[in-house]
């Protein structure tokens, strides 16, 4: 009998991963077992196969069934073993050019325009190399990524070759309905996270007049065409009062999820608005009170507020951000930063960093882990500064830093986001204050009285 794996299957393997496969549409690869591993490489619809116990439970999980017809993989689907280890998804900032001249922007050193860009054959090279290495999942960024003329090409590209865009950050003013038609016709249906700081704010910050009509209408257009949104609010002292009008104007429009941000003291923020910067305590109270306010208002729309919770309003509970290993599943060996360990921060000029949130910062102080136009995706996904960096473990952390190492919330918050580290204290494996504050404060009880009767799916024990 012959198998073959179902369509939405493609057998990956890495360095210390060598066995896992992808569903398409999803970021992470799934492991296998050596044996099975084996037997879905045999499943390409042309092999005879006998039947046994392994392969009927294969099939039972979806990953392959028998094959009436010719037989046949596809190019994305077949057997893969990249040199590297393993990354599934590229934040990739296409182009550093924008149509706003944003006062927080935080991949700029300075208040320069950004003016590097991927060329298209710059841009089809490291597809190409992207896909070598295993990438599955990219979120496309800027600078403003729909400005780039061949945004769509690029796009495409990505879609050519089997691996799918999650997430597109824009500012929504290139978003009409010859776009969205466009990208729904090449099977590209990411996640629209559109920024939105704030009713009667908005323009200040992106410094831009008409942003906020733009944002709006971009909204509305999207949840019209079935796209779902993410709403990504910066707050600081001049549009902190706007935000529960702004989080119930979101949910009215139908946007599926909205993330509120403190304004953090990236290096243009600091010269531009660093008067209006929330101190963390400020950010907190601020926070806890509008959260005792949308119980009541809040119907559907998660609410992520950074670096405090996620709020799930439909099944009336929350997960604590700085919990970021539930109790007793700490182990040294976590990487200081999960997210960046999944995902390589490309920028427009080809630097790599853990994250673009720390990009500014790296720029400012000449501090270079890598260019993909220079060296090559592989390669730094090989060995070097930036592998280093990445796969940094809370285990050297703790080692370096004598404030986590004694802390009893350390289990918890593994020292905290990277980037909100080194943007308040300059240290790469410094403490994070804001973690600190939460802990010490006892801020996980004030966040319960102010949502009673909502379930704690994160519970702190000590």
């Amino acid at each position: 009998m012959r198998y073959q794996l179902k369509e939405q299957i493609a057998l990956r393997s890495w360095w210390l991963v060598p066995y896992a496969y992808y569903r398409r549409g999803t970021r992470n690869a799934f492991g296998l077992k050596k044996e099975e591993f084996e037997l879905l490489c045999r499943c390409d619809g042309r092999q005879e196969l006998e039947e046994s116990a392994l392969l009927s439970a294969l099939a039972e999980r979806g990953l392959c069934a028998p094959c009436q017809g010719a037989g046949g993989l596809t190019p994305w689907q077949r057997p893969l073993a990249c040199e590297n280890r393993y990354f599934p998804a590229m934040n990739w900032m296409i182009t550093g050019k924008c149509n706003y001249n944003c006062l927080h922007c935080f991949n700029a050193a300075d208040n320069a325009p950004l003016m590097d860009e991927w060329s298209l054959a710059e841009a089809e090279r490291l597809l190409d190399q992207a896909r070598d290495c295993g990438i599955n999942a990219f979120t496309i960024t800027g600078g403003e990524p729909m400005l780039h003329r061949q945004f769509f090409e690029i796009m495409q590209g990505i879609c050519e070759r089997g691996m799918y865009v999650e997430e597109l950050n824009t500012n929504g003013f290139f978003l009409d309905q010859q776009a969205l038609d466009r990208l729904r016709s090449m099977g590209c249906l990411p996640l629209i996270k559109l920024s939105f700081d704030g009713l009667g704010h908005h323009d200040w910050l992106r410094n831009r007049q008409g942003a906020e009509a733009d944002a709006l209408r971009a909204i509305r257009l999207c949840r019209e065409n079935g796209f779902q949104v993410m709403v990504q609010t910066n707050v600081h002292k001049r549009n902190l009062e706007s935000m529960l009008p702004t989080i119930k104007r979101m949910e009215a429009l139908g946007v599926n999820r909205m993330r509120i941000i403190r304004t953090t003291e990236a290096p243009r923020w600091v010269c531009n608005g660093g008067a209006y910067t929330l101190t963390l305590r400020e950010y907190f109270d601020a926070m806890v009170a509008l959260l005792a306010r949308c119980k009541e208002e809040l119907e559907y729309m998660e609410l992520d507020i950074w670096q405090l919770l996620t709020f799930f309003p439909a099944q009336r509970s929350y997960r604590l951000r700085p919990v970021l290993c539930e109790a007793g599943t700490y182990r040294d060996t976590i990487p200081v930063c999960r997210g960046n360990r999944g995902m390589v921060a490309v920028a427009a000029n080809g630097n790599v960093f853990p994250c673009h949130q720390m990009s500014g910062y790296y720029e400012q102080h000449s501090d270079s882990l890598g260019n993909v136009k220079r060296e090559g995706l592989q390669k730094l996904l090989q060995s070097g500064r930036y592998l280093d960096e990445v796969c940094t473990t809370v285990g050297v952390l703790k080692a370096r830093n004598q404030t986590c190492a004694a802390c009893p919330y350390f289990p918890y918050c593994t020292g905290g986001c990277r980037a909100v580290a080194l943007a308040l204290t300059g240290d790469k494996l410094g403490c994070d204050p804001s973690k600190c504050l939460f802990f010490r404060e006892r801020y996980e009880k004030k966040i319960a009285e102010a949502l009673r009767d909502y379930h704690n799916d994160t519970p702190i024990h000590t």
